[in-house]
């Protein structure tokens, strides 16, 4: 390939990562399976570590953190505040079942197999997490955002990203030999979560009450009046939740809250389908391209990698299903399926020991091929779980049978 600049570089892997999102996505389509799990495949291929089409950059690290802002705000536009408060009670013990269980199983491996403490913690958060973008994007392409299981997912996946930072926090603090107690970490959490549910209820007031004035005071039309308000909420929040120490995706998801129950809500989302349908992809792509492929399958990283990544699913599987007990069977198994792939979440998290010198590079491998096989695993079966069985044909009627003929003619 001929030199090219930056800027042309960036273009050309933004081009290839598009149109590969697009045709994987497309033959999965045809093969009756989750688009996702054609993304994040052809990422691997193309990616650094294989093909080598698509190379590491800052750019589309950043690119890739927005595009999944703004995926998650899309969610939030689904979930109207009253139905997400209805299911607050189980999706908060879904949420706490689903970290205590997969952090113990974490810590569990790595004290059985002599690692140090420090990274037996780093192995513990890394399994609590969750990649809510992942399961988000397959309710989003079933068209399943507005049931019970997806409310309960959602609520728990947004409590879940709240307590994980909280857990990667102490972590984090304690492997550096931090002094945190337990009065400084209800602090932590409570400045955080109290900082975000303040500016959620003041920006949601602000744009049910001035919206009119704001459509009058302008000559734009009201649809582009209303999609830029809800750009700049959606990255204010992101932002916001980032300062005070919370993913950004989880502002993210609070902003499109907002917009839910706004009669000009379907309006909106229509609007902010080309958004979606450009940056998403790309992001699972770009989660794809991160895989390292030759060192997840030298035998001395992929046995203990795949033990790992069983005792990921089991811990959030029979956690959080456990913890739904109280709805069907099928929806108490789709919410633990639903709540396992670790995705982005889990990478970052083992990044982060990596950079600190707490986890090698043969544990980075593992977390790493857990949050991939976690992320490939749990979309079909939440699409087998969540379409509802095909009905049998009614019976066809019994033939009347014809009057026998007697040879006279009809009167």
């Amino acid at each position: 390939m001929p030199e090219m600049s930056e800027t042309g570089r960036v273009l050309f892997d933004l081009l290839l990562l598009f149109v590969s999102a697009k045709l994987a996505g497309e033959i999965l389509m045809r093969l009756r399976q989750p688009v996702v799990v054609g993304e994040i495949l052809v990422g691997m291929i193309i990616g650094p570590h294989l093909l080598g089409l698509v190379g590491e950059s800052p750019f589309l690290d950043t690119f890739a953190e927005i595009s999944v802002v703004f995926l998650l705000f899309i969610v939030g536009m689904e979930v109207e505040p009253r139905e997400l408060l209805r299911v607050g009670g189980v999706a908060t013990v879904v949420a706490i079942m689903g970290m205590v269980l997969p952090f113990g199983f974490g810590w569990g491996l790595m004290h059985w197999l002599h690692r140090p403490l420090a990274e037996g913690l780093f192995v513990g958060a890394a399994l609590t997490a969750t990649s809510v973008g992942i399961t988000a994007r397959v309710l989003q392409d079933m068209g399943q955002l507005s049931s019970r299981v997806a409310r309960v997912i959602l609520g728990a996946a947004v409590l879940d990203d709240i307590g994980g930072m909280l857990v990667l926090a102490v972590v984090s603090g304690l492997t550096a030999g931090a002094v945190i107690s337990g009065p400084g970490i209800m602090l932590l959490l409570g400045t955080a979560v109290g900082a975000l549910a303040v500016a959620f209820v003041l920006a949601r007031s602000a744009v049910q009450r001035f919206r009119p004035r704001l459509y009058s005071f302008t000559r734009a039309t009201n649809e582009k009046v209303l999609f830029a308000v809800a750009v700049a909420l959606c990255l204010a929040f992101a932002a916001l939740a980032e300062v005070i120490h919370l993913a950004a995706i989880i502002g993210a998801f609070f902003a499109g809250v907002i917009f839910a129950e706004l009669r000009e809500a379907p309006q909106l989302r229509r609007s902010m389908e080309p958004i979606y349908d450009f940056m998403v992809p790309i992001f699972f792509v770009m989660m794809g391209a991160k895989v390292d492929l030759g060192r997840l399958l030298s035998p001395q990283v992929l046995q203990v990698g795949l033990v790992l990544t069983v005792l990921a699913i089991i811990g959030k599987v029979v956690g959080c299903a456990l913890a739904a007990y109280r709805l069907k069977f099928r929806e108490a198994l789709a919410i633990g399926i639903g709540m396992a792939p670790r995705g982005e979440v889990g990478i970052v998290v083992a990044l982060i020991g990596l950079q600190r010198g707490v986890i090698s590079n043969d544990v980075y491998s593992q977390v790493l091929l857990m949050s991939v096989l976690t992320s490939l695993f749990a979309p079909s079966l939440l699409r087998m779980l969540l379409t509802p069985p095909a009905e049998a044909p009614p019976p066809e009627p019994p033939a009347e049978e014809a009057p026998p003929t007697t040879g006279e003619p009809a009167s």
